[in-house]
């Protein structure tokens, strides 16, 4: 439980330092599924007074803490739906950084124009269907994590380790806490990279089929081939 509190405080720690958080607007946290364990960032923290053993853990099947004296994060309800409904995420990253949030605020999936997004993320990173009023008004951390499922039907969300929710902001997810925090830093960058193209060329097309699957699938999948064995 020390190592996983302690693998959880430098992931978010790293999504501090790379410039994605304002204050304390993020989370990060990582699942030992064999214990059936969550460790997250406690609620409203800032980071520069976060310590490994602020972190909280909980049971995933009740959310009962287990371990930590503070309250986890606000958005812990949607981690918990999150590594519910998708067993083969290992950690979860949650900011409001400031392209993806402009893309998740205006509404609209994130297409994929370029190699630098097909890289991590296969064809577009969807954007949720907005919640109702009684979505929000009741438990609106738990349908939240309902709707970012409800986006992913029909497709494997590690093709595609992120989301952004409709008038929110992104989410992102990975083998563990740190490879979540590496692909939100990711997609903030290819979402300013997206929107410097839309101001270019409003009438840019997204790549072709065949240069997102080549450069997709040379990074991941049983042919993959790039960096070191």
């Amino acid at each position: 439980m020390k190592e996983l509190m302690e693998r959880v405080y430098e992931a978010n720690m790293e999504l501090w330092k790379r410039g994605l958080v304002i204050y304390t607007w993020g989370n990060v946290s990582e699942i030992d599924r064999a214990k059936g364990l969550v460790a997250i960032k406690p609620s409203g923290v800032p980071y520069e007074r976060l310590a490994a053993e602020d972190i909280v853990v909980l049971e995933l099947g009740s959310g009962k803490p287990v371990a930590g004296t503070l309250k986890p994060s606000s958005d812990m309800p949607t981690h918990l739906a999150l590594y519910r409904a998708f067993p083969t995420i290992g950690g979860i990253a949650h900011a409001h950084s400031r392209n993806a949030t402009a893309w998740a605020q205006a509404g609209l999936s994130l297409p994929c124009y370029g190699t630098t997004h097909a890289d991590y993320f296969y064809q577009n990173v969807p954007c949720t269907r907005g919640l109702t009023d009684g979505e929000i008004a009741g438990a609106y951390e738990e349908e939240t994590g309902a709707v970012i499922v409800e986006a992913f039907e029909g497709r494997d969300p590690m093709s595609a380790p992120a989301v952004l929710v409709k008038n929110h902001g992104p989410f992102t997810w990975g083998e563990n806490g740190m490879k979540a925090v590496e692909n939100a830093v990711v997609l903030e960058e290819v979402s300013a990279m997206a929107q410097l193209t839309r101001s270019i060329n409003p009438e840019a097309k997204h790549a072709p089929e065949t240069l997102m699957n080549r450069h997709y699938f040379r990074k991941h999948g049983k042919g993959a081939y790039y960096g070191q064995k």
